[in-house]
């Protein structure tokens, strides 16, 4: 996810500054984003490869295309339009229209798991893929699907990045993975599929920021902050360990 972040902001940055307006380049690097998720779908649910590796190996690629795209160098937008950088830093009523943008996602998304029955697939697939199978459910096309979108929502996010901060660097979004993993993990989604929401991925992310904050109130070290979240990470995942296997 912090890799194709990272390559939506620095495709759309590049294709601004190659001439095209913000607009039309920003969806074009949401598209190129999607077309990421799209081979990695491809890879996972034709070829048969594992996600996970899947995902590692694509990460790295992305990574690798956006150190390819900008020479390593950070791009200047600063020339930006002030219309295109206020999806970033503007604000309605005082409301950032970032915060604005992330309700509106949040509560789609979430009407669409609880109601839509092709987003309810999701949670059949990874609850028992082979019972899905049976029941008719195309298993590949919704892990494929899936993938696609999670790529292509990681693409706005660089979008609204690149408008927030005015630059497209080809090393941010490192490590961001780790945080999103963990969000969901604590917010009760679970490793082994079939669980979780999307507002608790919220609380998950909310008990996240406050513990980054309480450490920096608290004058503890940088270098200590990142190894704190991984435990945390650890004992969420064990946790969900542990109650799986006491269901099944």
């Amino acid at each position: 996810v912090g890799s194709v972040v990272c390559f939506s902001m620095v495709v759309s940055g590049a294709l601004f500054l190659a001439g095209l307006d913000p607009w039309t380049a920003s969806l074009i690097g949401i598209g190129v984003s999607a077309l990421i998720g799209a081979a990695m779908g491809f890879f996972v649910t034709v070829i048969g490869l594992n996600h996970f590796i899947t995902s590692l190996a694509a990460m790295v690629i992305v990574r690798g295309m956006c150190l390819v795209v900008t020479k390593g160098t950070p791009l200047s937008l600063f020339t930006l339009p002030p219309a295109f950088k206020a999806i970033g830093q503007g604000s309605f009523n005082n409301i950032p229209y970032v915060i604005l943008i992330f309700i509106v996602v949040v509560a789609i998304f979430d009407f669409l798991l609880r109601r839509a029955t092709a987003f309810r697939k999701v949670f059949y697939t990874g609850s028992n893929e082979k019972a899905a199978q049976f029941s008719g459910i195309r298993t590949n096309q919704v892990k494929f699907w899936v993938t696609v979108l999670c790529s292509t929502l990681a693409g706005l996010a660089g979008v609204i990045y690149m408008a927030r901060f005015g630059a497209a660097t080809p090393t941010f979004g490192a490590g961001m993975e780790l945080n999103i993993i963990a969000a969901a993990v604590i917010g009760g989604a679970s490793l082994n599929g079939g669980s979780g929401t999307i507002f608790g991925a919220i609380l998950g992310m909310a008990l996240l920021s406050v513990v980054t904050s309480s450490l920096i109130l608290l004058d503890v070290s940088v270098y200590w902050q990142d190894m704190i979240k991984g435990c945390i990470l650890l004992a969420a995942v064990s946790i969900d360990h542990f109650l799986h296997r006491k269901k099944s």
